[in-house]
């Protein structure tokens, strides 16, 4: 009932535009200032892992038994780290109060300020606030992003971006209105991820770096198309849900646009 009045309202105000071995990484069928690296001076070749050759930033995504209890606020380790198994399935996110969900596992995104880059403003993922990652603000349209999963023993990870939007739900009985801020998640470009041997880097810049929403979730935001930025203006409290299965690690490179062209 809930779903049907959020689409309800939503139709009625929305309708202005608005690592030694390495891994395979799929998707459903239906579906600080932080330095460069330099690996390189080539701009369109790729190495022999499959990932580019050139410039680019480095993060790790680390599963760890045991919760963290140390302080990792602005310490840009370029690594975060999450638990080995914990976190929920984005179909389970999807819909729910934001106010109401579980921190672990996800990894929050937020806009670099004009001067800066990509930073680890909080590496630990596994307390209740979440970890917090800071990105260029357009980094969907001038960044790659591409992933391996690396570690022993063999582990899984599902890793989706989703982000929220205010909704407004009216009782039909009293007339009275309440808003509530929901989760979106991109549930048909979720990445799965499997350690195995001999894979290598592939391109997610689709998966991480945008938001691909249902028509019915479309219909709750002014967005103007289904696929959406990090940071467009019509979500808001992006993050990464990192749905952790015994994935010990996850190798991410960030390459600017003109080192590959986007997908």
């Amino acid at each position: 009932m809930r779903r049907i009045l959020l689409l309800g309202v939503a139709f009625a105000i929305a309708a202005v535009p608005g690592l030694a071995a390495a891994a395979v990484i799929t998707a459903p069928a239906t579906t600080t200032t932080a330095s460069v690296v330099t690996t390189s001076t080539k701009t369109s070749a790729t190495t022999g892992n499959g990932a580019p050759s050139g410039s680019h930033f480095n993060l790790n995504i680390i599963g760890v038994p045991k919760d963290k209890t140390a302080d990792m606020n602005n310490n840009d380790g370029r690594r975060i780290f999450v638990e080995l198994v914990g976190g929920q399935s984005a179909s389970s996110l999807s819909g729910t109060d934001f106010s109401k969900i579980s921190k672990v596992n996800k990894i929050f995104l937020v806009p670099a300020p004009p001067t800066e880059s990509f930073q680890v403003l909080d590496a630990n993922a596994t307390d209740q606030n979440g970890a917090l990652f800071q990105l260029p603000a357009d980094v969907s349209t001038t960044w790659t992003v591409w992933a391996r999963a690396l570690g022993k023993p063999k582990g899984t990870a599902d890793m989706t971006t989703c982000a929220t939007v205010d909704v407004t739900v009216i009782d039909p009985t009293t007339g009275v209105s309440t808003t509530t801020t929901e989760v979106l998640c991109s549930l048909t470009t979720t990445l799965h991820l499997v350690r195995t041997k001999n894979a290598k880097f592939q391109n997610v810049t689709s998966s991480l770096l945008f938001v691909t929403l249902s028509a019915a979730d479309q219909a709750l935001t002014t967005c103007t198309t289904a696929t959406v930025a990090l940071f467009d203006s019509c979500l808001q409290n992006y993050f990464w849900n990192y749905d952790n299965h015994g994935l010990k690690l996850l190798q991410l490179r960030f390459y600017p646009a003109s080192v590959l062209p986007l997908p």
